[in-house]
């Protein structure tokens, strides 16, 4: 149940939230590294 519920959120992640790949880490704002860190923890939740 909870791997699928991540699952959901990583595919909406993917559509809705914008990337990071190619930008640098260290130049966003706050709330851009708020993202970042959702995306994150949604991700390493999906792989576990």
């Amino acid at each position: 149940m909870k791997k699928t519920l991540f699952q959901i959120l990583a595919r909406i992640n993917k559509i809705i939230l914008p990337s990071f790949g190619k930008r640098d880490l260290t130049r966003l704002g706050k709330v851009e590294k708020a993202l970042v860190a959702y995306r994150y923890w949604v991700t390493h939740n999906v792989l576990d």
